[in-house]
């Protein structure tokens, strides 16, 4: 069961701003609220489709989608980008897996504001734990969403470290505190389970 309060106080203190929310819609609102006018741009994230924030925030900004691919070079300059996570530990580390490079990148660079948001299921109790979460739960099941040729895929249970040319965990990066470059940068915390 995930200690909310540890959890807020320890990406506090890594400058991240944690907000929290019992459910997508509530989430969803609050980032409906709080982007407005400005030029956006989503990582490929079950989560986000999920909630259905592409949509919404389209009616009222400038929107990139991850997965339409002649956005992906404008994706990498908007003025905020909102991603998920594939881990997220209490300790306040946040851990992501990407194939191509550009969701990753854009958590570290390019953007005035970037808003994680992050399911409930997602969140582990410490470091370890959020990056065994991201290479065992997130990435076999990802791979199995997009049909690639992998043994993760095939099986669906655990990473097999494969060498295989359809191999989509390519790079990690783990956030241990903001980035200087990024203004701000909020972890939306919703107490349902979302993604992968």
């Amino acid at each position: 069961m995930t200690d909310w309060t540890k959890l807020t106080k320890n990406l506090e203190e890594r400058g991240f701003i944690p907000k929290c929310f019992a459910t997508k819609k509530e989430a969803a609102d609050y980032l409906d609220g709080q982007i407005d006018g400005v030029s956006v741009a989503f990582g490929g994230s079950m989560t986000v489709q999920e909630m259905e924030l592409y949509p919404r925030l389209a009616a009222h900004n400038n929107t990139l989608w991850h997965w339409d691919k002649a956005g992906l070079e404008q994706a990498a300059s908007t003025d905020v980008y909102i991603s998920s996570v594939n881990g997220l530990a209490e300790t306040g580390e946040l851990i992501n897996i990407d194939g191509t490079g550009n969701r990753v990148a854009s958590t570290l660079f390019g953007h005035q504001r970037v808003y994680f948001v992050v399911g409930r299921n997602k969140i582990a109790p410490d470091y370890d734990a959020a990056l065994w979460r991201a290479r065992n739960i997130a990435s076999p099941k990802n791979a199995q969403r997009i049909g690639v040729q992998t043994p993760c895929a095939a099986k669906g249970d655990k990473c097999y470290d494969c060498k295989s040319p359809q191999r989509i965990c390519r790079g990690l990066v783990v956030l241990w505190e903001k980035p200087k470059s990024i203004e701000t940068m909020e972890v939306i915390l919703i107490d349902e389970d979302l993604g992968y």
